[in-house]
């Protein structure tokens, strides 16, 4: 073995770092501390101020009319199909490239989920497929930005606007992102974004839906608090009690410390999505020249969030699979992941939406060869280097 390739961990060499590498984490400083510790001496906990503080700063951000924000970015997909009014019997084309979650919030409301495939180079959906799978049942879309980077929305926008159907963006990866100049969440009738710890900004837990549509905005208001027309605040403000449930709601609330922590953590998420797009400018010179290393594409006129970075490996090149892959890259103390089995892979989906393997052939096969690398804003030149090496020492 030449010095310059070592011995790979998994079969004895030494590993690239002593501790792991997570692929994703949560940046919390004294000022979110601070800002949680205010709220929590306040008198409101929940359904409180910073909730519509929160929602303006994120409205501010997007260029969206109006802002929702819920307990999760789950929720966030279910209030916006409940508040497109999906109903059993009506379809809703999906991705397959993305977590479970962007199909479920069909099933949710008894719609059904039609999956279409993904652009090749790009993970994300492909417009040029959409129209095929169109029935007089289909009544919405769902993009997601997968990784960071906005979907095609002019090309979806058009084709949304043909049938006449409404147009939901996952933004979940992409907060602070834009296409062609526009700010993600103001690129289709609802947009949904999540506050999990490995996202941009977190609140712990959290969601919110943006739109331009006052109508909707205020289905998803109600939805959020049981299906009754006024919050507690509100009640409080006016002196009354009395309050009505118009339809069937959940407890889909954001507390004000998480609010709190989210108003704080938006302060950084410009520095934020700098350093990550930084940290994937070095990981693009390296892989480059990598023969047995495929980069997803960028595409012009887009701004990528890069909640994530992922790669293709050629496993005839490395005569590897992805699960010897992902096995040795955890041996170099490398926190790899995957992003995501396709959704209708999943044995609920086959079982009970009867889907199958062939579906969405280029979906299939990016997933047996993606591999999700870490990026996170505290990451060191040196963490970043250590990812290099440890892919390059795959090239025994």
């Amino acid at each position: 073995m030449s010095h310059s390739n070592p011995k790979l961990a998994i079969h004895g060499g030494n590993p690239v770092r002593q501790t792991l590498l997570p692929y994703g984490r949560q940046s919390i400083d004294e000022e979110d501390i601070a800002a949680v510790v205010e709220v929590l001496r306040s008198d409101w906990l929940t359904t409180g101020p910073k909730v519509g503080e929160f929602e303006q700063k994120i409205t501010a951000l997007t260029g969206a009319s109006h802002a929702v924000a819920v307990s999760n970015g789950t929720a966030a997909l279910h209030a916006a199909i409940y508040a497109l009014d999906i109903k059993p019997g009506d379809e809703v084309i999906v991705t397959p490239m993305t977590f479970a979650a962007s199909a479920n919030c069909v099933l949710y409301q008894g719609g059904t989920p039609v999956f279409v495939d993904v652009e090749p180079d790009t993970l994300l959906i492909d417009p040029t497929k959409i129209e095929a799978k169109i029935t007089a049942k289909t009544k919405a879309v769902i993009a997601v930005d997968y990784a960071g980077h906005p979907c095609d929305y002019d090309a979806l926008s058009a084709i949304a606007e043909r049938y006449q159907l409404a147009l939901v963006a996952d933004a979940c990866h992409a907060i602070g992102g834009s296409y062609h100049g526009r700010p993600v969440g103001s690129l289709a009738t609802l947009s949904t974004f999540s506050f999990h710890p490995v996202k941009h900004i977190t609140t712990g837990e959290g969601g919110l839906v943006t739109t331009s549509d006052p109508e909707l905005a205020q289905r998803m208001r109600v939805f959020r608090n049981h299906g009754i027309t006024t919050d507690h605040r509100q009640r409080a403000q006016s002196g009354g009690f009395f309050y009505e449930m118009v339809d069937l709601g959940y407890n889909y609330r954001i507390t004000d410390f998480q609010c709190a922590l989210g108003i704080s953590q938006l302060n950084k998420l410009g520095a934020s999505i700098a350093k990550r797009q930084q940290i994937a400018r070095t990981y693009d010179d390296a892989f480059r020249p990598l023969e047995y290393v495929n980069l997803l594409s960028v595409r012009p006129d887009i701004i990528h969030a890069y909640h994530l970075y992922m790669v293709q490996f050629d496993l005839q090149k490395l005569n590897m699979s992805r699960a010897e892959i992902f096995a040795a890259l955890r041996a170099e103390n490398i926190g790899v992941n995957v992003h995501y089995i396709p959704v209708h892979l999943h044995p609920y989906y086959r079982q009970q939406m009867g889907t199958a393997p062939g579906i969405c052939p280029v979906a299939e096969a990016a997933y047996e060869r993606l591999i999700t690398l870490p990026i996170f804003p505290q990451m060191t030149d040196d963490d970043t280097h250590d990812v290099i090496r440890a892919v390059q020492k795959l090239a025994r």
